[in-house]
């Protein structure tokens, strides 16, 4: 299914890329340790389907699904380029637990889409930066789909920037949140209490916070 282009666009000529197809996330080398020590006490010794929301480059699900082999990790995106840079990615370090990209618009009901109801109960749905540079819509669809896919013991995963009690952890996300808002009125850091009051509607539970470098969460 084929949603708004709410994700960030990567393509060779914004990015560093590789002959094969492999495009490379600025971020990504300083996020990816910190993000995966914070899944790992979730994701550890667990088996079942993971689902990136938004996979972007596909860096990070790739070499997650070199990391925890055990679990199949199912990368979704609306963007081609995207889905050939995870396959890369995946061809390039070896991750053979890694499955073909997913086309997936996480304003509909992605959770009832043929190819998510085949992986039967999620372990996981995980969503790095996606949140702030979407409609608020995407995050409720998001927030709602995981509710229904996830198994009784599966975990929503979020990461990037956000506000605490409408306040913004540091002036740098009072920045960013400000060029976001001009770049497109929908955007913006969201407050961890909004989506907390979604997880609650999904029937979810309550959020662990995790600190992250860069004024980062991850919920």
């Amino acid at each position: 299914m084929t949603g708004p282009l709410f994700c960030p666009r990567y393509t060779a000529g914004a990015v560093d890329s590789e002959p094969d197809g492999r495009l490379h996330s600025p971020s990504f080398e300083r996020n990816w340790p910190p993000i995966t020590e914070g899944l790992r006490p979730l994701l550890e010794g667990r088996t079942g389907s993971v689902l990136e929301i938004g996979s972007g480059t596909g860096q990070h699900i790739a070499h997650w699904a070199r990391e925890f082999p055990a679990l199949t990790w199912v990368p979704s995106d609306i963007h081609p380029e995207h889905h050939a840079s995870t396959a890369a990615w995946g061809r390039a370090v070896g991750a053979e637990s890694l499955a073909a990209p997913l086309d997936l618009d996480a304003t509909a009901d992605w959770a009832g889409d043929a190819a998510v109801r085949a992986l039967g109960a999620l372990a996981a749905v995980i969503a790095l930066n996606v949140i702030h540079i979407a409609p608020w819509a995407v995050a409720e669809g998001i927030v709602a789909g995981a509710g229904r896919a996830l198994a009784p013991d599966g975990h929503l995963v979020l990461y990037g920037p956000f506000k605490r009690a409408r306040a913004q952890k540091a002036e740098s996300n009072a920045h960013f949140d400000s060029a976001l808002r001009a770049e497109n009125p929908g955007w913006g850091v969201r407050d961890l209490d909004d989506v907390a009051a979604l997880a609650d509607g999904a029937g979810l539970g309550p959020a662990i916070v995790r600190e992250m470098p860069a004024n980062n969460l991850l919920v």
